[in-house]
């Protein structure tokens, strides 16, 4: 397996809107979080903290030159492993105790880390049997409705339930911008987890397409259109003809 250094663990993408994506780019697609870092006049939001395996704040120190909250979309791996870097965490009620007391089974590391996840790796140990994810307990818990106020901006909390159940989404109105987390992405969505429910599920999505998006920065994968979005919403229900739109 290839090994790669440190500082290039991270990939760094500027897109429109104060937003930046960064991503592990040496863990393969299906895998990769998309961590979605949105810059405010007076704070800023980290969506997600990635797999843990390398330091976000030492290989990305400007991440931390404002008061930053770290939000989890839901408290998978992949999504939570750096947040104990951060000292403001944000999570929805439903999987604060996964934050907190995070184990191989609850946060699905012992069934996904493993070498099928990598392009490479980095240059510090990588040992799988050891491999965990850090408590990080929430400073704040957020539940639909609130609101996170940046300054300039303001992202409203849609708990969005069904891959997980404390699962949020981030609506920010004002630019139409939709922050899905793993409710929805273009890609194949995982829906049969140990805590998912396919009810609600069928419910968040029928929400989400109801909103006036213009574009949808999910998960995983890339990010995608409002019509996109209403697409893929409309396939998911013609393949679960049981769930009611």
């Amino acid at each position: 397996m290839k090994i790669v250094s440190r500082e290039h663990w991270f990939e760094v993408q500027r897109l429109d809107d104060g937003i930046r994506l960064i991503h592990e780019p040496y863990i393969r697609p299906f895998y990769r979080c998309n961590l979605w870092h949105i810059q405010g006049r007076e704070r800023d939001v980290l969506i997600d903290s990635g797999s843990g395996l390398v330091s976000l704040r030492e290989q990305l120190p400007w991440l931390t030159e404002k008061p930053l909250l770290a939000v989890a979309s839901h408290c998978h791996f992949d999504h939570i492993a750096g947040h104990h870097e951060f000292p403001e965490r944000l999570v929805h009620p439903a999987e604060a105790d996964i934050l907190a007391e995070p184990d191989g089974a609850n946060t699905l590391a012992t069934a996904f880390v493993g070498d099928e996840m990598f392009e490479a790796h980095p240059d510090c140990p990588l040992c799988y049997a050891e491999y965990q994810v850090k408590a990080a307990p929430a400073t704040r818990l957020v539940e639909e409705g609130d609101v996170l106020d940046l300054g300039d901006r303001v992202l409203q909390v849609l708990h969005t339930p069904g891959h997980s159940p404390g699962g949020i989404s981030l609506w920010e109105a004002q630019t139409q911008t939709l922050f899905s987390g793993d409710i929805l992405y273009d890609g194949p969505l995982i829906e049969d987890a140990y805590h998912s429910n396919l009810d609600h599920y069928a419910r968040s999505l029928a929400r989400l397409r109801e909103l006036p998006v213009r574009v949808v920065h999910g998960g995983h994968f890339p990010s995608f259109s409002g019509e996109r979005m209403r697409e893929l919403i409309d396939a998911w229900f013609a393949a679960h003809p049981g769930q009611a739109c």
